[in-house]
C-alpha cells in the first residue's frame, strides 16, 4: 500500500521535539508534507532559535519517517521564525522587537553583565537575531565587553541613533555616548529618560530577542524600568553566597510585584576546576542558588563555572562565549540560552504583537 500524507503525519505526531517536549505536530512545526513516487519531503519551522542543532533534528526526523514501509528516501527542510511572546499588559511595545529578556540582580559584584552578553551571544550562535541594551546606566560596561569602541551614528532619514554591532551583536550603552573617566550622576527621572531614548530612539530593526542589562539592586529606578519595558520574562543571576541569595529574592519580589515571569535563577562563579588537578573546587559555597530556586518556586537555570578566561575575555571585547567556546563556561552559557528559550516558548505561549517576521533557513 502507497504512503500517505497522513502516515507522516500520524508518525510526526508520535515524535518529540527534545528541545519542547511536545511532538512535531502539535508543536506545529510541521509546515508541509509532500510524498512523491518513493520520496517524502518534510518541511519543519522551529519556533525557536536552534541553528546548531538542524543537522541533528534533520537526522532524527529523517531517520524516523524512514522507518515506514515503501520510503526509500526522506528530504527534511528546517528553517526557523522566532516568535513573539506575552508580556506586561498596559506596556508600550518597541515595533520590531518579538522578545525582551531582563538579566537582573539584587546586589552588584554578582557577574550580571557578563551573564547577560554571552546569554546574548549565545542566542546569536543559534541564529536569533540579538541586541543588547545596558541599562546599567551608573556602570555601562557591555560595549567594554563586546570590543566595541567609536561613537554610534545617526540615520539622517528618521534622526534615529543606529546601534553599534560586534560577535554579530547589536548594543546601545550611555558608555558609547559618554566620557569613559566621567561618572554619571543623575537623579531616577534622569535615568529614565535615558532609557526611554535607547527604546524609543535607537534603530534596532527587527530583533528576535533583546536583552536588557539591568542597574543591580531593587531601587526605584529598576522598578520603573521594569514596569515600562516590556518584558517576555526575566533571569535573575546570583551567586551561591547566603548574602547574594537574600539579594536575589528580592530581585525575584520585585519582578512578581509588575506581573513579570522570573524564567529563574542561574548561579554565577558557582565552581571552579583547577587546572592541574581537575578537581571540582566550590569556593563559595554550593548549591544556594538552586535552593532558593526551589523554595521560591522558580526554575533553576544551571552554574556557571569559575573561569580566568572569563575575566580576560570580558576586559578584551571577546567575552567567553567568543574567547574559547568550548569551555566549560560558555557551554553553560549555551544550555543558559537553550534553557531560557524554552522557558519562554513553554511559559508564555501566543503571539501578542504584530513585528516583522525574521525567517532563517
Amino acid at each position: 500500500m502507497a504512503i500517505t500524507e497522513a502516515d507522516i503525519q500520524t508518525r510526526l505526531r508520535a515524535l518529540i521535539d527534545p528541545n519542547t517536549g511536545k511532538d512535531f505536530v502539535s508543536g506545529k512545526a510541521v509546515k508541509k508534507i509532500q510524498v512523491g513516487a518513493g520520496d517524502v519531503v518534510v518541511d519543519i519551522q522551529l519556533g525557536y532559535p536552534a541553528k546548531t542543532q538542524h543537522g541533528y533534528l534533520r537526522k532524527m526526523i529523517a531517520d524516523d519517517v524512514g522507518k515506514l514501509p515503501g520510503v526509500p528516501r526522506v528530504t527534511v527542510n528546517m528553517t526557523q521564525k522566532i516568535t513573539s511572546h506575552s508580556v506586561q499588559r498596559g506596556v508600550k511595545l518597541i515595533p520590531g522587537v518579538k522578545n525582551i529578556i531582563a538579566v537582573a540582580s539584587g546586589k552588584g559584584g554578582v557577574g550580571k553583565s557578563t551573564t547577560a552578553v554571552n546569554l546574548a551571544l549565545a542566542l546569536a550562535a543559534e541564529g536569533a537575531n540579538v541586541g543588547v541594551l545596558d541599562a546599567d546606566i551608573y556602570g555601562p560596561s557591555q560595549q567594554m565587553m563586546l570590543g566595541i569602541h567609536g561613537r554610534p551614528q545617526i540615520d539622517e532619514t528618521d534622526e534615529k541613533i543606529l546601534p553599534m554591532e560586534n560577535h554579530g551583536v547589536k548594543t546601545m550603552s550611555l558608555g558609547l555616548i559618554t566620557d569613559p573617566d566621567t561618572p554619571v550622576i543623575w537623579r531616577g527621572p534622569m535615568v529614565m529618560k535615558a532609557l526611554d531614548q535607547f527604546l524609543s530612539d535607537v534603530k534596532w530593526g527587527t530583533l528576535d530577542f533583546m536583552i536588557i542589562d539591568l542597574p543591580p539592586g531593587t531601587g526605584d529606578a529598576q522598578l520603573t524600568l521594569t514596569q515600562k519595558v516590556p518584558l517576555s520574562g526575566a533571569v535573575v543571576v546570583t551567586t551561591p553566597q547566603d548574602v547574594a541569595l537574600i539579594d536575589a529574592r528580592k530581585g525575584l519580589a520585585m519582578f512578581r510585584k509588575v506581573n513579570v515571569p522570573v524564567l529563574g535563577i542561574i548561579e554565577n562563579m558557582s565552581y571552579f576546576i583547577c587546572r592541574h588537578c581537575g578537581e571540582r573546587e566550590e569556593i563559595f559555597g554550593h548549591g544556594g542558588g538552586r535552593k532558593t530556586a526551589e523554595l521560591l518556586g522558580v526554575p533553576f537555570l544551571g552554574e556557571i563555572p569559575i573561569d580566568p578566561k572569563v575575566v580576560v575575555g570580558g576586559d578584551s571585547g571577546e567575552p567567553i562565549f567568543v574567547l574559547d567556546p568550548s569551555s566549560a563556561a560558555a557551554l553553560a552559557f549555551r544550555k543558559l540560552a537553550e534553557t531560557v528559550v524554552q522557558q519562554v516558548e513553554s511559559g508564555h505561549a501566543g503571539h501578542t504583537h504584530p513585528v516583522g517576521e525574521h525567517v532563517h533557513a
